[in-house]
């Protein structure tokens, strides 16, 4: 019984963790990193945005819970916290020191020398503004009908973290951040997709309204569009740059059977707007960031990048058997 003693507190850290969640958020430096440079290239650097995303990320999941601990104390008493397997304060702790170790390897990314002159404090603002972000919606916006666009503009700087690395455009203005207008694009289609996603999971733990879903799903896919746009917004910018999919048809067609693996179970949802239902397309939307993530990579780097991004389904669905993401 001892020897199982360990292994049952590291689950309860995954669970604080929601661990399999987390590489969804590596997937989005990794897009971001990739659109911007085309290969995985200063490996420092993206090393560097992959783990202040991860660290930021994690901290949301764990102050999530420390300031949910009165409700969670009611509704949620099995969570480690509430329950007591890990205390308050240790949930603190982790919350914003994994803030604070996440801010600052992003300011230590803009330290390394790039292959192109890149705006050095611009990963480690925006790291700033992502950890504030965080914390605004932990800590308030998630109780209130702002919580969908507070969720969504996370995901939105957390593309733009793994975009901070490109060098800074010649028509660059204070208004663009020093972005070209295609992580831009990247950046607000996957916002719109998971303030969708959000505002489906927001009744994921009752019988949800059949008319919110339907609306939140209308959502997700006008998010979906968005990103499609990455595509002609690229070659726009950059007309010598060789995409994949260099026939925009292939890339419609690629975006189109994505969409309909995530409407599919999104529909079940609607015309059985049972909690389990719900819960499971939620699952499965969050799910498709990686392979919307992947999609992009494959568009406009090359089929082994893609593959890689891809290839963070495989530790997502293992760790999902034994830690929930929603």
């Amino acid at each position: 019984m001892n020897q199982s003693l360990p292994t049952s507190r590291l689950l309860d850290y995954l669970r604080l963790f929601r661990i399999p969640n987390v590489f969804t958020a590596v997937a989005d430096i990794a897009m971001g990193f990739l659109l911007v440079q085309g290969y995985p290239t200063p490996v420092s650097m993206l090393v560097c945005l992959v783990g202040c995303s991860a660290l930021i990320y994690t901290a949301g999941m764990v102050l999530n819970d420390v300031f949910d601990i009165d409700i969670d104390l009611r509704e949620r008493p099995e969570r480690p916290l509430p329950a007591g397997r890990i205390s308050l304060r240790t949930g603190r702790w982790l919350g914003f020191g994994m803030l604070l170790a996440g801010v600052l390897l992003g300011g230590l990314a803009g330290a390394f020398p790039a292959a192109e002159p890149i705006a050095a404090w611009r990963p480690g603002v925006v790291a700033v503004a992502l950890a504030a972000a965080v914390i605004v919606y932990d800590a308030w916006l998630k109780r209130t009908p702002l919580g969908p666009l507070g969720m969504a503009s996370c995901r939105f700087l957390n593309v733009l973290l793994g975009a901070s690395v490109a060098a800074p455009a010649e028509t660059s203005t204070i208004w663009t951040a020093y972005y070209d207008p295609h992580p831009l694009v990247a950046a607000a289609g996957l916002g719109i997709y998971i303030l969708g996603v959000t505002w489906f999971a927001r009744s994921e733990a009752q019988r949800s309204n059949r008319l919110g879903l339907a609306l939140a799903t209308a959502v997700m896919l006008g998010g979906i569009f968005v990103l499609g746009l990455v595509h002609t917004t690229l070659q726009r910018v950059e007309p010598a740059r060789e995409l994949l999919l260099s026939n925009r048809f292939g890339w419609v067609l690629l975006l189109t059977l994505l969409s309909f693996v995530i409407l599919r179970r999104c529909v079940i949802a609607i015309v059985n707007p049972s909690a389990r239902e719900v819960q499971l397309a939620v699952k499965n939307c969050i799910l498709s960031v990686i392979t919307l993530d992947a999609a992009v990579a494959f568009d406009t780097s090359n089929e082994y990048c893609a593959g890689g991004v891809l290839l963070l389904l495989v530790p997502t669905l293992i760790l999902g058997r034994w830690v929930y993401s929603t």
